[in-house]
């Protein structure tokens, strides 16, 4: 067993959107996947905000100033008010404003959205070293070319702070992943050997600054990625709920590392409001009969494969454990995360996971 590792989901009697006072939302792949909202999103978090949660939509896009990216919000027919977007362009201006004076130069390697982000700190945005700038900011814009990464490396040779919003490799396009801010970061680490303080997600600036701003007690965080959203969470101590709208996939959870693994599952967020079975250990857990149960499903690990077995569709069709379709998957996660796991076998994908495979 994993020494301090979570052994098991977190079960839940009731709807999460009782328990937390704020949803940290990512977008992209929870709330919408490019241009469209995903199927059911708008409904949930429309019942979850009629419950009394409060919806806030964490990104660490920060090319795109809060009005943009909540304009687009609103057009899908989401409520969202400007206030209710956290961008990382915001985080890394906050990191600044800690650095340097109040009015001081900061040359932007990006767009619109740090620019704004750093007026709102009392930091004045400019583009060029002949501006006598004091740190450099970087986030993504796609109008970034050679000439202001330029900037930005003669600037870094000087010694100057230099904050990064996020350090995402890719961005998802409609037309496929394309070049990061992570990307452009890489440029200038390797062209002066300097290392950025980053604020987006999975640091923990981006989830203080997205606490300041709604003023949570009990947060949420909801995502679709196990290294950023699930990460920064867990680095925060905060509970994570994982949907599968986006790039993970149930045997990316079930391998994954104790830094990556969220407190609740769920198809979508529709998990936001129905609750979350437990998990229970049987057996001599020292021993070869030891496993992890869930509804209809029982998982073990033996010899360092995965087996995933189940009492049979009328088991799981028990109206008095109403279940969501991933009980299979609870069992697996617990069992793998347990005794930790060199492969998954056929039967365990069929048994467990296949209701949420693509």
């Amino acid at each position: 067993m994993t020494n301090g590792a979570p052994t098991t989901l977190v079960p839940s009697a009731s709807a999460l959107a009782e328990q937390y006072d704020v949803a940290l939302l990512d977008l992209d792949g929870v709330v919408y996947v490019g241009p469209a909202a995903v199927p059911g999103a708008l409904e949930h978090l429309l019942a979850a905000q009629a419950s009394g949660m409060r919806l806030a939509y964490v990104t660490n896009n920060a090319s795109r100033t809060p009005e943009t990216v909540a304009s687009h919000l609103r057009d899908l027919g989401f409520p969202a008010p400007p206030e209710s977007v956290v961008t990382s362009a915001q985080a890394a201006a906050r990191v600044l404003a800690g650095l340097v004076p109040s009015g001081s130069r900061v040359l932007v390697v990006g767009g619109a959205g740090l620019s704004e982000a750093l007026l709102e700190r009392g930091l004045r945005p400019v583009s060029s070293l002949e501006d006598d700038p004091a740190a450099v900011a970087q986030g993504f814009s796609p109008d970034v070319g050679w000439a202001l990464l330029a900037e930005g490396a003669y600037a870094l040779e000087r010694g100057l702070p230099w904050v990064a919003s996020n350090t995402d490799l890719t961005i998802p396009t409609p037309r496929g992943r394309a070049p990061g801010n992570g990307t452009f970061v890489e440029v200038l680490r390797l062209a002066t050997g300097r290392t950025p303080l980053v604020a987006g997600k999975p640091e923990t600036p981006m989830h203080a600054e997205a606490v300041a701003r709604t003023g949570s007690s009990a947060p949420l965080v909801v995502g679709d990625r196990l290294d950023t959203d699930i990460e920064g969470a867990n680095r925060a101590g905060v509970p994570s709920l994982l949907v599968f709208t986006g790039v993970t996939d149930p045997v990316d959870l079930v391998l994954a590392a104790p830094e990556l693994r969220p407190s609740f599952v769920s198809h979508d967020l529709a998990g936001l409001h129905h609750p979350h079975p437990p998990t229970t250990a049987t057996g001599d857990q020292s021993g070869s009969d030891a496993a992890f149960t869930c509804g209809s499903f029982t998982a073990s690990v033996v010899d360092g494969t995965l087996r995933v077995t189940t009492a049979g569709p009328a088991d799981a069709a028990d109206p008095s454990h109403p279940t969501d379709g991933l009980d299979g998957l609870r069992a697996a996660c617990a069992a793998a995360w347990a005794y930790g796991v060199g492969r998954i076998e056929p039967a365990a994908v069929r048994h467990g996971l296949a209701a949420v495979l693509r």
